[in-house]
């Protein structure tokens, strides 16, 4: 493969799109620029400075819900709508401006592997926060601390209903008479870890559920801050729980983190993990060995994400197919932000994109995310609305970005004659910025 069309893979298949010069900076050297992004620590961006903490959005529904129902139903609609278009804001321009877009592609990856969604009222003033506290310090870390980090953040308790799993046998259990939520075991198991073909069944859901019952928010307990995740002992259900075939003796909290740990070593945790993490970055039907070879590495490496990043990298099947990927809505407009290096002055307007585009970031359907294959994104319909959506953003960013050299810094190691003639032969600047965003190359990574 020339080394042209490694650093548009580089860029786009493993990045978020070329910004300005960013495809001669690849091409020096494509490898070393991807792992390059891997070194250091996960700094959190200036864009999210203002933004609050999940827990401060927490208190604020606490106390809405103290009040009466009216309360919360103006939270929901108002601030929390507020904060949801400042979060997707803010993450947006972070994708769009970064000099690190693979570590925000790995961001961008786990927050849907671990999806909770605004749809759900609760989690619309808490989806951002949950990605910059709970996914993004780990992104190159552990994977069993990413899975902790996910399991005890506010959103995920709430967004899978945690909190209103309590312990039959337990204080409060036999105070109430209310019992256990199975939403967040089940979730752990089919979506966050072992897969739907992992080799569990019901009674490993009604364990686990039982294992990490007490784990909670605090609300009024004397000594801790209201909003945070708190363990409540009166609600844990007692005794010896079986995992898997794996016994936890009675021992509160620790039980569920002991749990979790050995979900994220398990084996078919690895393959469910390589196996995503190879459809993202090779193919929406990824060869096997690849896989394999992916699952090795988590393996090995008891879930080093860096590893994992960089082994994917060092993958050959992922550079053998520059087009093999079709972008996702969200993937298509940070790709035109980057490269036209325009940003809209209003979240109101980037969420508008995003409405028009068919991806509102965290807002998927379902805790299994979005899909991450060309049959969700790729019918007739879609397409037509890209190409609308281009013209319409054309109109407003021509003549000021002329597309034959918007070409040439975006999709030029991949475009084809027909692609190329037809943006030098458009009537304006306007249909010829048209014409690449809504070319068969750039549509695709």
């Amino acid at each position: 493969m020339a080394i042209e069309t490694k650093a548009f893979v580089a860029v786009n298949r493993f990045g978020l799109g070329a910004r300005p010069g960013e495809l001669k900076r690849a091409a020096s050297d494509p490898h070393g620029w991807l792992e390059a992004q891997l070194e250091g620590r996960s700094a959190q961006p200036d864009a999210f400075a203002a933004l609050e903490s999940g827990p401060a959005t927490t208190r604020s529904f606490f106390a809405a819900d103290d009040r009466n129902a009216k309360e919360v139903i103006k939270l929901f609609s108002e601030r929390f709508r507020d904060i949801f278009m400042q979060e997707v804001a803010a993450r947006t321009r972070v994708m769009a401006t970064s000099a690190q877009p693979y570590r925000e592609r790995l961001v961008a990856f786990w927050s849907n592997h671990f999806t909770v969604s605004a749809k759900r009222p609760v989690v619309a003033g808490l989806a951002g926060a949950f990605e910059r506290e709970a996914i993004r310090p780990h992104v190159t870390g552990r994977f069993a601390d990413m899975l902790l980090a996910v399991a005890r953040h506010p959103a995920m308790l709430l967004f899978l209903d945690n909190v209103l799993s309590i312990g039959p046998n337990s204080m409060a259990g036999q105070r109430t008479g209310k019992g256990l939520n199975e939403n967040h075991a089940r979730e752990i198991l089919e979506l966050h870890t072992l897969g739907v073909k992992g080799g569990y069944d019901q009674r490993d859901v009604v364990e686990l559920a039982k294992l990490i019952t007490g784990w909670s928010l605090s609300r009024r307990e004397p000594g801790a801050t209201p909003g945070t995740y708190k363990f409540h002992g009166f609600a844990h259900e007692p005794g010896t729980k079986t995992l898997l075939g794996v016994r936890y003796d009675q021992g509160g909290e620790a039980e569920g983190e002991a749990a979790l740990r050995a979900l994220a070593r398990h084996p078919s945790t690895a393959i469910f993990i390589a196996t995503k993490f190879a459809r993202h970055f090779i193919a929406d039907d990824p060869p096997a060995p690849a896989v394999e070879r992916l699952a090795r590495v988590f393996r090995d490496t008891d879930g080093d994400l860096r590893a994992l990043a960089a082994a994917v990298v060092d993958e050959p099947a992922a550079w053998q197919a520059p087009l093999a990927k079709f972008k996702t809505p969200q993937d298509f407009l940070v790709s035109v932000l980057r490269a036209t290096d325009i940003f809209p002055a209003e979240p109101r307007a980037v969420v508008g994109s995003f409405e028009e585009l068919g991806q509102v970031p965290f807002t998927a359907l379902s805790p299994a995310g979005w899909d991450d294959n060309a049959a969700a994104w790729a019918g007739p319909e879609a397409v037509l609305r890209r190409a609308e959506w281009s013209l319409a953003f054309a109109r407003r960013a021509a003549p000021a970005r002329q597309p034959i050299a918007l070409m040439e810094a975006t999709i030029a190691p991949v475009a084809s004659a027909r692609t190329r003639e037809a943006i030098a032969q458009a009537p304006s600047a306007q249909q010829g910025l048209a014409l690449l965003l809504a070319s068969p190359e750039f549509l695709r990574r």
